[in-house]
Protein backbone atom coordinates (compact mmCIF):
# COMPACT_ATOMS: atom_id res chain seq x y z
CA UNK A 1 0.00 0.00 0.00
CA UNK A 2 2.95 2.35 0.62
CA UNK A 3 4.00 1.93 -3.02
CA UNK A 4 0.44 2.70 -4.16
CA UNK A 5 0.39 5.90 -2.10
CA UNK A 6 3.79 6.91 -3.56
CA UNK A 7 2.51 6.42 -7.11
CA UNK A 8 -0.55 8.55 -6.37
CA UNK A 9 1.66 11.30 -4.95
CA UNK A 10 3.98 11.33 -7.96
CA UNK A 11 1.09 11.31 -10.41
CA UNK A 12 -0.31 14.43 -8.76
CA UNK A 13 2.90 16.49 -8.93
CA UNK A 14 2.29 17.99 -12.35
CA UNK A 15 -1.36 18.70 -11.54
CA UNK A 16 -0.37 20.40 -8.30
CA UNK A 17 2.03 22.61 -10.23
CA UNK A 18 -0.89 24.02 -12.16
CA UNK A 19 -2.89 24.53 -8.98
CA UNK A 20 -0.04 26.45 -7.37
CA UNK A 21 -0.14 29.14 -9.99
CA UNK A 22 -3.88 29.52 -10.43
CA UNK A 23 -4.66 29.78 -6.70
CA UNK A 24 -2.46 32.57 -5.29
CA UNK A 25 -2.32 33.04 -1.53
CA UNK A 26 -4.88 35.55 -0.40
CA UNK A 27 -3.01 38.42 1.24
CA UNK A 28 0.29 37.75 -0.52
CA UNK A 29 -1.18 38.49 -3.94
CA UNK A 30 -3.82 41.22 -3.82
CA UNK A 31 -7.37 40.68 -5.04
CA UNK A 32 -9.77 43.55 -5.72
CA UNK A 33 -13.03 41.71 -6.13
CA UNK A 34 -14.31 41.56 -2.56
CA UNK A 35 -17.79 40.62 -3.71
CA UNK A 36 -16.46 37.51 -5.46
CA UNK A 37 -14.62 36.53 -2.28
CA UNK A 38 -17.79 36.90 -0.23
CA UNK A 39 -19.68 34.73 -2.69
CA UNK A 40 -16.96 32.10 -2.54
CA UNK A 41 -17.09 32.15 1.27
CA UNK A 42 -20.82 31.44 1.14
CA UNK A 43 -20.23 28.52 -1.19
CA UNK A 44 -17.58 27.17 1.19
CA UNK A 45 -20.04 27.23 4.10
CA UNK A 46 -22.54 25.24 2.05
CA UNK A 47 -19.88 22.71 1.06
CA UNK A 48 -18.77 22.30 4.67
CA UNK A 49 -22.30 21.40 5.71
CA UNK A 50 -22.77 18.76 3.01
CA UNK A 51 -19.30 17.15 3.01
CA UNK A 52 -19.29 14.35 5.57
CA UNK A 53 -18.29 10.72 5.99
CA UNK A 54 -21.29 9.45 4.05
CA UNK A 55 -20.77 11.74 1.06
CA UNK A 56 -17.02 11.18 0.70
CA UNK A 57 -17.47 7.45 1.30
CA UNK A 58 -19.82 7.21 -1.66
CA UNK A 59 -17.24 8.89 -3.89
CA UNK A 60 -14.34 6.87 -2.51
CA UNK A 61 -16.07 3.56 -3.24
CA UNK A 62 -16.08 4.24 -6.97
CA UNK A 63 -13.62 1.95 -8.73
CA UNK A 64 -12.91 -0.10 -5.59
CA UNK A 65 -13.04 -3.89 -5.58
CA UNK A 66 -16.61 -5.09 -5.01
CA UNK A 67 -15.68 -7.32 -2.08
CA UNK A 68 -13.99 -4.43 -0.29
CA UNK A 69 -16.94 -2.15 -0.99
CA UNK A 70 -19.24 -4.78 0.54
CA UNK A 71 -17.06 -4.96 3.67
CA UNK A 72 -17.08 -1.20 4.06
CA UNK A 73 -20.81 -0.94 3.43
CA UNK A 74 -21.43 -3.64 6.05
CA UNK A 75 -19.37 -1.71 8.60
CA UNK A 76 -21.31 1.46 7.78
CA UNK A 77 -24.57 -0.41 8.29
CA UNK A 78 -23.39 -1.65 11.67
CA UNK A 79 -22.38 1.90 12.63
CA UNK A 80 -25.89 3.12 11.87
CA UNK A 81 -27.23 0.74 14.51
CA UNK A 82 -25.04 1.78 17.44
CA UNK A 83 -24.32 4.96 19.36
CA UNK A 84 -21.63 6.40 21.59
CA UNK A 85 -18.49 4.51 22.53
CA UNK A 86 -19.82 1.32 20.90
CA UNK A 87 -19.02 2.96 17.56
CA UNK A 88 -15.30 3.12 18.34
CA UNK A 89 -14.17 -0.41 17.28
CA UNK A 90 -16.26 -0.22 14.13
CA UNK A 91 -14.82 3.17 13.23
CA UNK A 92 -11.30 1.85 13.80
CA UNK A 93 -11.95 -1.03 11.41
CA UNK A 94 -13.43 1.40 8.89
CA UNK A 95 -10.40 3.67 9.18
CA UNK A 96 -8.17 0.68 8.54
CA UNK A 97 -9.96 -0.08 5.28
CA UNK A 98 -9.76 3.52 4.05
CA UNK A 99 -6.09 3.70 5.01
CA UNK A 100 -5.30 0.50 3.09
CA UNK A 101 -7.12 1.89 0.06
CA UNK A 102 -5.29 5.25 0.29
CA UNK A 103 -8.59 7.17 0.48
CA UNK A 104 -7.75 10.10 2.78
CA UNK A 105 -11.10 11.93 2.73
CA UNK A 106 -13.18 9.17 4.38
CA UNK A 107 -10.15 8.26 6.49
CA UNK A 108 -10.13 11.82 7.86
CA UNK A 109 -13.80 11.73 8.78
CA UNK A 110 -13.38 8.29 10.37
CA UNK A 111 -10.51 9.52 12.55
CA UNK A 112 -12.39 12.72 13.34
CA UNK A 113 -15.24 10.72 14.86
CA UNK A 114 -12.79 8.40 16.61
CA UNK A 115 -11.16 11.49 18.14
CA UNK A 116 -14.53 12.85 19.23
CA UNK A 117 -15.24 9.59 21.06
CA UNK A 118 -11.70 9.18 22.37
CA UNK A 119 -10.07 12.63 22.28
CA UNK A 120 -6.34 11.94 22.20
CA UNK A 121 -3.56 13.90 20.52
CA UNK A 122 -2.72 10.98 18.21
CA UNK A 123 -6.30 10.62 16.98
CA UNK A 124 -6.71 14.33 16.23
CA UNK A 125 -3.31 14.44 14.50
CA UNK A 126 -4.22 11.46 12.31
CA UNK A 127 -7.50 13.14 11.42
CA UNK A 128 -5.67 16.33 10.49
CA UNK A 129 -3.07 14.48 8.41
CA UNK A 130 -5.77 12.57 6.53
CA UNK A 131 -7.77 15.73 5.80
CA UNK A 132 -4.57 17.40 4.62
CA UNK A 133 -3.82 14.57 2.20
CA UNK A 134 -7.41 14.80 0.99
CA UNK A 135 -7.47 18.52 0.31
CA UNK A 136 -4.05 18.33 -1.36
CA UNK A 137 -5.42 15.74 -3.77
CA UNK A 138 -8.66 17.64 -4.33
CA UNK A 139 -7.50 21.26 -4.37
CA UNK A 140 -9.43 22.10 -7.53
CA UNK A 141 -12.76 20.65 -6.36
CA UNK A 142 -15.71 22.20 -4.53
CA UNK A 143 -15.19 19.99 -1.47
CA UNK A 144 -11.60 21.13 -0.85
CA UNK A 145 -12.58 24.10 1.37
CA UNK A 146 -14.59 21.82 3.63
CA UNK A 147 -11.71 19.36 3.93
CA UNK A 148 -9.32 22.21 4.70
CA UNK A 149 -11.64 23.49 7.41
CA UNK A 150 -11.85 20.05 9.00
CA UNK A 151 -8.04 19.82 8.89
CA UNK A 152 -7.75 23.13 10.74
CA UNK A 153 -10.14 21.99 13.45
CA UNK A 154 -8.39 18.66 13.90
CA UNK A 155 -4.91 20.19 14.14
CA UNK A 156 -6.13 22.83 16.57
CA UNK A 157 -7.54 20.09 18.81
CA UNK A 158 -4.22 18.22 18.59
CA UNK A 159 -2.28 21.39 19.40
CA UNK A 160 -4.52 22.12 22.37
CA UNK A 161 -3.67 18.68 23.74
CA UNK A 162 0.05 18.99 22.92
CA UNK A 163 1.11 22.65 22.56
CA UNK A 164 4.71 21.65 21.81
CA UNK A 165 3.81 19.51 18.80
CA UNK A 166 5.67 20.64 15.68
CA UNK A 167 3.54 18.30 13.55
CA UNK A 168 0.25 19.81 14.74
CA UNK A 169 1.55 23.38 14.39
CA UNK A 170 2.86 22.67 10.88
CA UNK A 171 -0.39 21.05 9.79
CA UNK A 172 -2.44 23.89 11.24
CA UNK A 173 -0.27 26.53 9.60
CA UNK A 174 -0.54 24.89 6.19
CA UNK A 175 -4.29 24.40 6.52
CA UNK A 176 -4.82 28.04 7.49
CA UNK A 177 -2.88 29.23 4.44
CA UNK A 178 -4.70 26.86 2.13
CA UNK A 179 -8.00 27.91 3.67
CA UNK A 180 -7.33 31.45 2.47
CA UNK A 181 -8.80 33.21 5.49
CA UNK A 182 -5.67 34.42 7.32
CA UNK A 183 -2.61 33.30 5.31
CA UNK A 184 -0.07 35.35 7.23
CA UNK A 185 -1.22 33.69 10.47
CA UNK A 186 -0.52 30.31 8.90
CA UNK A 187 2.84 31.42 7.53
CA UNK A 188 3.68 32.71 11.00
CA UNK A 189 3.03 29.29 12.52
CA UNK A 190 5.26 27.61 9.92
CA UNK A 191 8.03 30.13 10.56
CA UNK A 192 7.76 29.38 14.29
CA UNK A 193 8.31 25.72 13.47
CA UNK A 194 11.42 26.26 11.33
CA UNK A 195 12.82 28.68 13.91
CA UNK A 196 12.57 25.96 16.55
CA UNK A 197 13.48 23.16 14.14
CA UNK A 198 15.33 24.47 11.03
CA UNK A 199 15.33 21.00 9.45
CA UNK A 200 11.62 20.35 9.87
CA UNK A 201 10.67 18.59 6.65
CA UNK A 202 6.96 19.39 6.43
CA UNK A 203 7.31 23.04 7.44
CA UNK A 204 10.07 23.68 4.91
CA UNK A 205 8.11 21.90 2.21
CA UNK A 206 5.00 23.95 2.83
CA UNK A 207 6.94 27.22 3.03
CA UNK A 208 8.55 26.32 -0.29
CA UNK A 209 5.19 25.67 -1.90
CA UNK A 210 3.72 28.90 -0.57
CA UNK A 211 6.79 30.83 -1.79
CA UNK A 212 6.21 29.38 -5.25
CA UNK A 213 2.56 30.32 -5.16
CA UNK A 214 3.46 33.92 -4.34
CA UNK A 215 6.20 33.75 -7.01
CA UNK A 216 9.01 34.26 -4.51
CA UNK A 217 11.10 31.63 -6.25
CA UNK A 218 14.41 32.60 -4.62
CA UNK A 219 12.90 31.82 -1.20
CA UNK A 220 11.38 28.63 -2.61
CA UNK A 221 14.82 27.46 -3.77
CA UNK A 222 16.22 27.82 -0.24
CA UNK A 223 13.31 25.85 1.24
CA UNK A 224 13.45 23.01 -1.29
CA UNK A 225 17.24 22.74 -1.02
CA UNK A 226 16.71 22.12 2.69
CA UNK A 227 14.02 19.55 1.92
CA UNK A 228 16.14 17.52 -0.53
CA UNK A 229 19.04 17.60 1.93
CA UNK A 230 16.79 16.10 4.59
CA UNK A 231 14.77 13.64 2.50
CA UNK A 232 15.17 13.64 -1.29
CA UNK A 233 11.94 12.94 -3.15
CA UNK A 234 10.74 13.21 -6.72
CA UNK A 235 8.25 15.85 -5.64
CA UNK A 236 10.76 18.06 -3.82
CA UNK A 237 13.32 17.85 -6.66
CA UNK A 238 10.58 18.73 -9.15
CA UNK A 239 9.58 21.84 -7.20
CA UNK A 240 13.22 22.84 -6.75
CA UNK A 241 13.77 22.46 -10.49
CA UNK A 242 10.73 24.60 -11.26
CA UNK A 243 11.90 27.28 -8.84
CA UNK A 244 15.35 27.33 -10.42
CA UNK A 245 13.73 27.60 -13.84
CA UNK A 246 11.68 30.62 -12.79
CA UNK A 247 14.74 32.57 -11.62
CA UNK A 248 16.67 31.75 -14.79
CA UNK A 249 19.10 29.14 -13.43
CA UNK A 250 18.60 26.71 -16.30
CA UNK A 251 21.59 24.44 -15.59
CA UNK A 252 20.53 23.98 -11.96
CA UNK A 253 16.95 23.40 -13.09
CA UNK A 254 18.03 20.65 -15.50
CA UNK A 255 20.06 18.89 -12.79
CA UNK A 256 17.13 19.04 -10.36
CA UNK A 257 14.67 17.77 -12.98
CA UNK A 258 17.04 14.86 -13.68
CA UNK A 259 17.10 14.00 -9.98
CA UNK A 260 13.30 14.08 -9.87
CA UNK A 261 13.08 11.75 -12.86
CA UNK A 262 15.64 9.38 -11.37
CA UNK A 263 13.74 8.97 -8.13
CA UNK A 264 10.21 8.97 -9.57
CA UNK A 265 10.62 6.25 -12.19
CA UNK A 266 7.12 7.23 -13.32
CA UNK A 267 6.52 7.24 -17.11
CA UNK A 268 4.11 10.17 -17.24
CA UNK A 269 6.26 12.40 -15.04
CA UNK A 270 9.42 11.30 -16.85
CA UNK A 271 7.95 12.31 -20.21
CA UNK A 272 7.00 15.72 -18.84
CA UNK A 273 10.50 16.19 -17.38
CA UNK A 274 12.12 15.17 -20.68
CA UNK A 275 10.17 17.91 -22.44
CA UNK A 276 11.17 20.45 -19.79
CA UNK A 277 14.85 19.51 -20.07
CA UNK A 278 14.66 19.78 -23.87
CA UNK A 279 13.16 23.28 -23.56
CA UNK A 280 15.76 24.40 -21.04
CA UNK A 281 18.65 23.02 -23.11
CA UNK A 282 17.88 25.21 -26.12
Amino acid sequence: MHKKKQIILIALVVVLMGVLFVQPIKGLIKHDDDQAEASAAGSNETATETVNLASVSALAKQGVNTNLVDQITDLEAQLSQVEGIKRLPLLQKLAGHWDDLAKPAPLGFSYEEIAQLEPTYDHWLKAGDAFTAAYEQLQDTIIAPALTEHAQRAYQQALDLNPQSMDAKTGLGAAIVNGGGAPMQGIGLLLEVVKADPKNLKANMNLGLFSMRSRQFDKAVDRFKTVVDIQPSAEAWFYLATSYENIGLKADAIKAFQQSKKIAADPSLSQFIDRKIEELSK
